[in-house]
């Protein structure tokens, strides 16, 4: 059956579904916003009508206040703020809110993507194409672990979405999961594995828990002592998963989606 028409039966055209803005952190590594872009067009591929668009907090073009700028000089009256961000923090509760309100079209602020089951499927994919073993023996089990490999925040409320991650992460692969930072917070990521070897856990993975390639993945990866997964990158369950946030904001509003 083919999609109904922007067109309903009596004639008058169907509103414009808010616009998602996605908003990215930005980064120096040019891999960071290629992948960020790709990610996008699944987005757009997943559900076709809905105009999906890109803002930056810092380091890339286009800045969020542009964007959003833009989006009002195009006759843009509603958009909804996705974070590409992985928990809850600064950028979640000042930056983004705060340029937000400073936009002349309507803007709602959605929930950052983590916690959720659909970030640790796609961890668990990266893990395995990694070398991961999910048929491994209960011996090789009680000797292997995962550092979930994040950025770090001095919030609290941040490590604490990234730990109901790595709890998720552990019931999915059976093997403790212990989250580690990059910077701001501790531990390290080489901290979190030598504990892991002090309790006999030898065989340890690290799971980078970034959303796309740059300076932090990288490090962090260098760090494992023997395999490390990639970036989340443009899993289809990331675009997903920013859908999912998008209609949660709507639904949050009373505002029925109409894409």
């Amino acid at each position: 059956m083919s999609q109904p028409s922007l067109v309903q039966l009596a004639g008058r055209r169907r509103p414009a579904p808010p616009a998602l803005v996605v908003v990215a952190h930005g980064s120096r590594d040019p891999r960071a916003l290629s992948t960020v872009r790709t990610l996008l067009d699944r987005v757009r591929a997943q559900r076709p009508g809905l105009p999906v668009h890109l803002g930056h907090i810092e380091l890339n073009e286009p800045l969020l206040t542009d964007t959003l700028a833009d989006l009002d000089a195009r006759g843009t009256t509603d958009a909804v703020l996705v974070p590409l961000l992985l928990a809850r923090g600064y950028h979640v509760k000042r930056d983004i809110p705060e340029m937000a309100a400073r936009a002349r079209l309507r803007t709602r602020v959605a929930a950052p993507l983590g916690p959720h089951p659909l970030l640790v499927e796609t961890l668990y994919t990266r893990l395995v194409e990694a070398g991961w073993r999910p048929d491994m023996t209960e011996s090789q089990r009680r000797t292997s672990a995962v550092v979930l490999a994040a950025a770090g925040s001095r919030d609290p409320d941040s490590a604490v979405d990234t730990r109901r991650t790595a709890d998720l992460l552990a019931a999915r692969l059976g093997v403790p999961v212990v989250p580690a930072y990059a910077s701001t917070a501790t531990p390290t990521v080489p901290t979190a594995v030598h504990a892991l070897a002090a309790r006999g856990r030898h065989r340890v993975a690290v799971a980078s828990y970034f959303t796309a390639p740059g300076r932090f993945a990288t490090e962090c990866a260098d760090a494992a002592p023997w395999i490390a997964s990639a970036p989340l990158g443009t899993h289809p369950a990331m675009a997903s998963l920013l859908l999912h946030r998008y209609d949660r904001a709507l639904e949050a509003d009373g505002t029925s989606n109409a894409a």
